[in-house]
């Protein structure tokens, strides 16, 4: 017994086409979004791929680019279909390979489903790939004369500008490496000789953090060095008083950037999905309803629809058996090969 069969007449299969052919073009529209998205994401992972650990991150985007190109062109190819649906001579054509077509749209909406899987999972290599990107390039942050590092300060300061953060974790992040180059100290003061003895690496560390930190909406003048020093400044204690850099780490502002847009991407991709069904089946009952015609020389004349021929546990079972007898097939070929090649020997 064939799958949610329907009866169809020509005002139906033409109402049908028409429909379809619109929410192929609707599903065009949306590929080219995806599309879109996929390129926008990769533009702004480059932005920042100095603070990335490794390139495995544009593997998404990628991925979200090719998915949209192909998309495009099974949308339009499906809405060139229906719109020759509607004259029985042209959709004559296409009879051949609607059938192999369907199947490509079938494992298409698979590699969909799995697309937007990775978009929602993307969140937790990300935040890993951010946290030694992050940690490496602030150990960078001094090396404005060393080439393939002399934008790294620069990189740094516009992203906490941008995100309005302060360091990897938090802005207790800065105070643990040397972030002012040795070309900016004064190696006879006596204060920056003391820092550099008391570090075992030989390292001038502070309790500082670059102007990059600081929020501009405070009112108080910004406090970027001897941030955890009370007696330094006027009225100031740091375990109470609000600071005025930025506390949030860059790390989490990254990944809930970066993480928000793969999740609204994750979210058009299944509705693309979803669209990308509807179109699957509305083909599918073009296909058999033309297929099913009383009298095919008759475009008038009455016919029926499915989805399947059979219900879904015999089709999987047809399937299954189809499978089975092209594995034993193979079997036979072998050990025909076999016997040859021992027969010549």
């Amino acid at each position: 017994m064939a799958l949610m069969k329907v009866k169809f007449d020509l005002k139906k299969r033409v109402k049908l086409a028409q429909m379809l052919w619109l929410m192929y073009w609707f599903s065009v529209m949306a590929s080219v979004l995806v599309f879109s998205m996929g390129l926008f994401f990769k533009i702004e992972l480059r932005k920042r791929s100095e603070l990335m650990d490794n390139n495995e991150s544009h593997f998404v985007p990628n991925i979200l680019i090719g998915v949209g190109l192909l998309a495009c062109f099974l949308n339009a190819f499906g809405g060139k279909i229906c719109y020759d649906s509607l004259d029985s001579t042209k959709f004559a054509k296409w009879k051949s390979i609607l059938k192999p077509f369907l199947v490509c749209c079938v494992f298409f909406n698979f590699l969909l489903i799995l697309t937007a899987a990775l978009c929602f999972a993307m969140r937790i290599p990300l935040e890993f790939t951010l946290a030694e990107g992050l940690k490496n390039g602030m150990k960078f942050y001094k090396d404005t004369d060393t080439p393939g590092r002399c934008y790294m300060k620069r990189t740094l300061d516009l992203m906490q500008i941008e995100f309005r953060c302060c360091g990897n974790n938090n802005y207790k992040d800065w105070f643990e490496i040397q972030w002012v180059s040795n070309r900016y100290l004064d190696f006879s003061s006596k204060e920056v000789k003391d820092r550099i003895s008391s570090n075992v690496d030989g390292k001038y560390l502070m309790d500082g953090v670059p102007f990059s930190c600081c929020n501009p909406s405070s009112p108080r003048p910004c406090i970027q060095q001897q941030v955890t020093n009370n007696s330094a400044h006027y009225s100031y204690d740091h375990y109470t008083e609000e600071l005025n850099i930025w506390k949030r780490g860059c790390r989490d502002a990254l990944v809930t950037y970066y993480g928000g847009m793969m999740s609204s991407i994750g979210i058009l991709v299944l509705a693309v999905t979803l669209l990308q069904t509807a179109v699957m089946i509305g083909l599918q009952y073009i296909n058999t309803s033309l297929s099913t015609l009383v009298n095919p020389e008759d475009p008038e004349s009455e016919s029926e629809g499915w989805i399947l021929e059979k219900t879904v546990k015999e089709t999987f079972t047809d399937i299954m058996a189809k499978m089975k007898a092209m594995g034993k097939g193979n079997q036979v070929d072998e050990g025909a090969n076999e016997e040859a090649v021992a027969t010549a020997s």
